[in-house]
């Protein structure tokens, strides 16, 4: 028998190794997709065909009620990742990089770069295909982008040979039996697929970005044959809500429009979207065969919501919920269970969530708030109110707003004020009760009973954005 010295010495030893061994950093994966609006199955849309988010969301935290901070990719995207404000980053638009204006800023990616993690990218993350100086913006990456960026327009059907008949009769939809691959997706996914097979060995953060459901809807034709369009549920308030200013609205107006185009349209909406959850489920797939689930995070995001003839408008950039409220679901280790929070956050919030999970220490002056309190007890919350913003003109190509819609929206409410960028005075308010009318189709700003609430939410509006509305100049 061993004696017990050599028994002592042996523990020691093993105490010593125990000791120098750190805990493994968690990784992330975090996937970011392109106008999915709130329209999942696990949001209750029974009529959505989304089994792989749906299994994903019983494994992790789903948000009802989580708010884009503008609608539209590049000032969205841009907010998520510095956890800034579009006002604070002075980016409302699609053209101007937010290094423009803020050199300094440390994207997410970029600090968990610093913090010793690969950081990598696949797909669509930043949107700055048209900023050359910034294009897949390097400094936030460990090695050079894949599958970037380029525009929705050139997701042509890529195969070998003829490429087969197109079905669908709306020069926004597209419908042709090609294999998944054929698109940008499922290359994105395909790509994703093999990084995870080469990261093993070090902590990461990987990006997946995806383009879908974003228009035009060209989904491969196994996708649209899961859905009958006869029976799929379409809009019925094609119109403006009552009493709308018309600042509220956008140019892209649905017009007259037939029930059967109408419908072929959300029909080719819903292929895309079952068509993104197939991509999505075969990346989550390859992380459970990896064996890398048990230590990842795991985000899944849209950037903002879109119309689809709802209000009588298409695509985005309102400040309507239907664009602003997005699907957001997260899962990290000691965070895996199925529960829904119907707390109100917003996408500036990733920013320090993913620190705090992950252990980070960060010199950015972030601007919203760790959801992991509600991690931890969905019944909490963490912010009273969420706060979105759209300017007018729409697209600005550099130039500053004439009108910015700030808009707030709590558990019963929502509230905006348009004002002049200039004198920073009220043109314009609106107010939808979130209850009584969840498709906000009156504006009930005028009416004397909500005086109290209009004054309130008026005064929280006003402590919230125009601190750094003050201070645009000062960067």
């Amino acid at each position: 028998m061993p004696s017990l010295f050599f028994i002592m010495i042996c523990l020691i030893g093993l105490t010593a190794r125990a000791g120098d061994s750190q805990p493994q950093k968690p990784n992330v994966l975090f996937i970011a997709v392109d106008d999915l609006r709130v329209e999942l199955s696990c949001y209750g849309n029974d009529h959505v065909k989304s089994p792989h988010l749906d299994q994903f969301a019983k494994q992790s935290t789903l948000f009802t009620h989580a708010y884009c901070q503008q609608s539209l990719c590049n000032p969205s995207r841009a907010s998520v990742l510095t956890g800034l404000r579009p006002d604070t980053l002075r980016v409302w638009d699609l053209h101007t990089h937010f290094r423009e204006n803020y050199p300094k800023a440390e994207t997410i990616p970029q600090l968990f770069k610093r913090s010793g993690y690969h950081a990598q990218c696949i797909g669509k993350i930043f949107h700055n295909w048209r900023q050359d100086d910034y294009r897949g913006d390097p400094a936030s990456w460990s090695v050079p982008s894949i599958l970037h960026y380029n525009t929705h327009s050139n997701d042509k059907p890529q195969i070998d040979g003829k490429i087969p008949l197109d079905h669908s009769t709306l020069k926004l939809t597209e419908c042709r039996d090609v294999p998944d691959s054929a698109y940008f997706d499922g290359r994105v996914a395909d790509e994703a697929i093999k990084t995870l097979r080469q990261m093993k060995s070090k902590p990461f953060f990987l990006a997946v970005g995806f383009w879908k459901p974003h228009l035009p809807f060209n989904a491969p034709k196994k996708y649209w044959d899961l859905y009958d369009r006869n029976t799929l549920p379409v809009p019925d308030h094609l119109h403006p809500p009552k009493d709308v200013p018309e600042v509220a609205l956008t140019s892209a107006r649905i017009g007259k429009i037939s029930e059967d185009d109408l419908r072929e349209l959300h029909h080719g909406h819903l292929a895309a979207i079952s068509y993104l959850d197939a991509q999505i489920g075969r990346v989550l797939s390859e992380l459970d065969s990896l064996g890398l689930r048990k230590n990842s995070v795991i985000v899944f995001w849209s950037d903002h919501g879109l119309h689809l003839g709802e209000h009588g408008l298409m695509r985005k950039t309102t400040v309507f919920d239907l664009d602003t409220r997005v699907p957001l679901m997260i899962s990290a280790p000691d965070h895996k269970e199925a529960q829904q929070t119907d707390a109100i956050v917003e996408l500036i919030d990733l920013y320090p969530t993913l620190v705090e999970l992950c252990g980070l220490e960060t010199n950015s002056k972030l601007e919203g708030k760790s959801l992991v309190p509600l991690l931890e007890d969905p019944n909490r919350t963490v912010k009273p109110f969420a706060l979105s913003q759209a300017p007018r003109p729409n697209y600005l190509r550099g130039k500053l707003p004439e009108t910015m819609g700030y808009s707030i929206t709590n558990q019963q409410f929502r509230y905006t004020e348009w004002r002049n960028w200039k004198d920073n005075k009220v043109q314009a308010r609106e107010l939808y009760h979130r209850v009584n009318d969840p498709n906000e189709q009156v504006n009930i700003a005028r009416n004397p009973r909500y005086a109290k609430e209009i004054e309130g939410l008026s005064r929280e509006l006003q402590s919230s954005f125009f601190p750094s509305h003050s201070s645009l100049n000062s960067h």
